[in-house]
């Protein structure tokens, strides 16, 4: 059939098929890793070669995941807004997601960058929510459930005052 062939008197998967099992069943990473080694190899591996290039992080690439496994509109990945590049958006409903791992989201600098960032994007009038690596590995069930409401509309953010 076409998603196996015949490699060395063994029937296998093709390596399509193979990464998609894959998806389903290893972390993130090492999903990434075998992506890289297949594309080394000069496989034929389809879409999955854009996965690593959209994401720029094992966070974002956790992320990513998350949306797809909870079934949920798939997102832009790493486009530009105003002066920024955001990690996820979702145009129609003015939706920006900001993944903060520890090493680039630490310390006062960053949280102020990141406070004005999300400033200059509220201004813009998108709605931003950031996650660090811990809720999006621990808690990524209420992270969909948000995320759900959001897209939907059914929570959606009621309109703040703007500060002067």
């Amino acid at each position: 059939d076409a998603m196996t062939t015949v490699r060395d008197g063994i029937r296998v998967t093709r390596p399509h098929r193979t990464l998609g099992d894959l998806r389903r069943a290893v972390e993130p990473d090492e999903l990434r890793d075998a992506i890289r080694a297949a594309e080394i190899a000069g496989l034929p591996i389809g879409d999955y070669g854009r996965l690593t290039e959209r994401t720029r992080s094992e966070l974002e690439l956790r992320f990513l995941h998350l949306i797809r496994r909870s079934g949920l509109p798939e997102p832009e990945v790493n486009v530009r807004v105003g002066p920024y590049l955001v990690d996820f958006l979702w145009r129609p409903q003015r939706l920006i997601v900001e993944t903060d791992g520890g090493r680039f989201h630490r310390g006062l600098l960053a949280s102020a960058e990141d406070s004005a960032r999300d400033d200059h994007l509220r201004a813009l009038g998108y709605e931003v929510l950031r996650f660090g690596s811990r809720e999006v590995v621990k808690r990524p069930k209420s992270i969909a459930s948000l995320l759900d409401g959001r897209l939907t509309g059914a929570g959606a953010p009621r309109t703040r005052p703007r500060r002067p």
